[in-house]
């Protein structure tokens, strides 16, 4: 694989305990805890790990800003939500959490359903939650790349707005990228237009392609005036020394979430998105697709990236992010539990096979 793909890993960010069939303790949301797997991360060749969010859960950008202090290389992809966050509040923390860790931040930006009630958002359809992060985007954007910025919008407004301090341009970086997801036609047209990298679920290798081509030429119908898109994959790997013994595993977990019905798992599965029932309809097709993506998990709910997995040996895992990597993704986001021990396993046997020797 080439050396433009970067791979990151997932740190749940719950307050309760065993997200996935995680084995934790009372502690392992703890400072010390998290701050474990950020260190185990950079000691394993991993980029950084995108951090989850959601009313209820530890707030994203402080545990962010908490771990970057505590490492060194570790980079932060902070999930955030439009109406949460205002656009120049925003602007404004990630610059400075920018500066202070020498320009390590990433941001994931989320559109979907959360319990906006609870701190003062208030709901609104698709299409307006959409609209409302497109603007959004383009707004903090402008804030991180010009100063003096006035605008308004539908939904935000700025007048004579400057960051303090200003984000540093690096090669190849203008600003922290910018993720984003979503698998409806409105969805697609944020990421086409406003997004730096739309991110998959895992879906087949078919789907893949096709949601690339949509979004490639959907990019030239709205003349995006933005460097081109990128890809990422989020998606659970079981990783085992043989594929014998992945596979007798992964169906030991699947057989462990029928007995709960997927508790602790189904973190997605209320009110259905549609890029998630994409994924929970796929067991329809088989529970083995394109040679190791297991299915099996969504007939329990699954939950996002918990929902299909890639199973197998180092090797057969690696030739599945492969095909991937060719079809254009180029951003990969994978986990799988006990994560801190994962962390390890994957890191020794699986980022050597898909990342460029070390000099």
């Amino acid at each position: 694989m080439t050396s433009k793909a970067e791979f990151f890993w997932y740190i749940p960010n719950d307050v309760k305990a065993c997200h996935r069939g995680d084995i934790a303790g009372e502690d392992h949301n703890s400072l010390d805890s998290l701050t474990a797997h950020a260190k185990a991360l950079e000691d394993h060749g991993w980029a950084g790990a995108l951090i989850g969010t959601g009313w209820g859960r530890p707030d994203t950008f402080t545990v962010a800003t908490a771990l970057a202090a505590r490492t060194t290389r570790f980079e932060p992809l902070i999930a955030i939500r439009p109406g949460y966050w205002k656009p120049a509040n925003f602007a404004s923390a990630a610059a400075t959490l920018d500066h202070l860790s020498n320009g390590r931040v990433r941001v994931n930006v989320v559109s979907g359903k959360d319990d906006l009630a609870a701190y003062g958002d208030s709901e609104g359809d698709s299409a307006h939650r959409y609209t409302r992060t497109a603007e959004f985007m383009r707004l903090v954007r402008r804030l991180w790349t010009e100063e003096n910025v006035s605008f308004e919008g539908t939904h935000f407004r700025v007048s004579n707005s400057t960051v303090e301090p200003r984000i540093r341009p690096r090669e190849g970086r203008p600003h922290p990228k910018l993720y984003f997801g979503g698998a409806s036609e409105a969805a697609e047209r944020v990421a086409a237009g406003q997004a730096d990298v739309q991110l998959f679920w895992g879906e087949p290798l078919d789907g893949v392609r096709e949601r690339i081509d949509r979004l490639k030429a959907l990019s030239q119908t709205l003349d995006r005036d933005l460097p081109p898109l990128e890809f990422g994959l989020r998606i659970t790997t079981l990783v085992r020394d043989t594929t014998e013994q992945a596979w007798a595993d992964a169906e030991a977990k699947v057989a462990e979430m029928a007995k709960t019905s997927g508790a602790g798992w189904h973190d997605h599965k209320r009110d259905v998105a549609i890029g998630q029932k994409r994924l929970l309809d796929l067991h329809s097709r088989g529970e083995v697709l394109d040679e190791n993506l297991y299915t099996a998990p969504g007939k329990f709910g699954g939950g996002g990236a918990g929902t299909t997995w890639l199973v197998g040996s180092a090797q057969d895992v690696a030739r599945a992010l492969c095909r991937y990597r060719d079809l254009g993704i180029s951003h990969f986001i994978i986990s799988d539990t006990p994560y801190l021990a994962e962390i390890e396993r994957q890191g020794k046997q699986l980022l050597p096979l898909l990342l460029p020797p070390q000099d």
